[in-house]
């Protein structure tokens, strides 16, 4: 199954892997445990807005479709940004790139939004701030040198 989800992920880079002897350090090892920690609290972030949402939808005041539509979406993409690490973190050059990607482009999109006066509640707006700060970190933790020589492709 893991390998349709690839296929469809992964376009032309699907069938590259790199050497697991460059993948064999104790020091990338603890990058990608942080970088799943990172991601664990992007997606707790995440359960924390549609959970807000609910909370005050239940107390009375109802938050707008813009407000339920970003939490679910940017809850979505961070469990495929898990995937990715996951698959990347085995090897898989196309995971490791996207992640890459993904982690600096997410952000930017991200604080452009929170930049718009009055789009979201204030609480939405601090929770995108925090869940882009994450994203970055994530972001330069994939683009150490480490990292970059590790999933170099020969």
């Amino acid at each position: 199954m893991l390998l349709r989800v690839d296929r469809l992920a992964a376009g032309r880079q699907r069938d590259v892997r790199i050497p697991a002897d460059r993948l064999d350090s104790p020091a990338l090892h603890r990058d990608w445990l942080v970088v799943r920690v990172l991601l664990g609290v992007a997606i707790m972030l995440g359960v924390s807005a549609v959970g807000i949402a609910f909370w005050l939808t239940l107390q009375g005041v109802p938050e707008p479709v813009l407000v339920w539509f970003r939490s679910v979406v940017v809850l979505g993409l961070t469990g495929g940004l898990g995937y990715f690490s996951f698959r990347a973190e085995q090897g898989w050059l196309w995971a490791y790139s996207r992640m890459r990607l993904f982690s600096f482009v997410f952000p930017a999109v991200t604080l452009v939004i929170a930049a718009v006066p009055g789009l979201y509640p204030f609480w939405m707006t601090v929770e995108q701030v925090a869940f882009a700060a994450i994203m970055l970190t994530v972001g330069a933790i994939l683009s150490t040198r480490r990292m970059r020589t590790a999933y170099r492709r020969d």
